[in-house]
């Protein structure tokens, strides 16, 4: 299994500091667990390559185009740093 850890911050509250871990088997585009914690709390999900496809659909981009935004925003850390915004609610 592949996982990345990221600290980010996310536009909604600047001044915080979280932790984003996403872990998956194969690729993005297969499905992926993500678990985000301030330090205090934590909170974990999955993310289905079903879930995945019907995005990429709605947002009417190719599947493949879509997972490679996904890796960029949730895996690339650092290289990525300020092009994409997070928002905690």
């Amino acid at each position: 299994m592949e996982k990345t850890l990221n600290r980010i911050h996310p536009v909604s509250d600047p001044e915080a500091t979280y932790f984003l871990q996403v872990s998956w088997e194969k690729d993005l585009g297969t499905g992926f667990g993500i678990l985000l914690t301030d330090g205090q709390c934590a909170w974990a999900g999955t993310v289905s390559e079903a879930e995945i496809s019907k995005e990429a659909a709605d947002m009417e981009m190719n599947k493949e185009k879509y997972v490679e935004e996904l890796k960029k925003a949730l895996v690339a850390g650092e290289e990525s740093a300020g092009k994409y915004n997070f928002v905690i609610s």
